[in-house]
């Protein structure tokens, strides 16, 4: 579909030309997974919004809920590619390292090994 237009550079994407990527938010109670077609060189937000998932959870705020590919954290300018998975994060509920405080507070009061077996 490229035009032998010597104008147009090799790598340069053809206008329209689009891509599939996914869009995926979990709940504790509801994983959502939308497949969706984006235009090639649109960034993390605009897929977002184009999925239209802020639309049915109003409670994602794109200032406040970290986003991901695959797993790593990205920014929202971030341009996705072909098949990439973008991951909305929900807001922890309890600092991590205050969890593993109180465990091992908890550890030291039983006896070793935790428990009855």
């Amino acid at each position: 579909m490229r035009t032998n237009d010597p104008s147009m550079k090799m790598n340069e994407p053809i206008k329209n030309e689009r891509i599939k990527v996914e869009v995926i938010y979990a709940l504790p109670s509801e994983q959502i997974l939308l497949s969706v077609g984006v235009p090639r060189g649109c960034t993390v937000e605009e897929a977002v919004k184009i999925s239209g998932i802020l639309e049915k959870h109003p409670d994602i705020n794109l200032s406040v809920n970290k986003v991901g590919i695959f797993s790593k954290l990205s920014k929202l300018d971030t341009v996705v590619r072909e098949r990439d998975r973008i991951e909305i994060y929900r807001p922890l509920i309890a600092d991590p390292k205050e969890v593993r405080r109180k465990r091992a507070e908890e550890g030291k009061v039983m006896k070793k090994g935790g428990g009855d077996a």
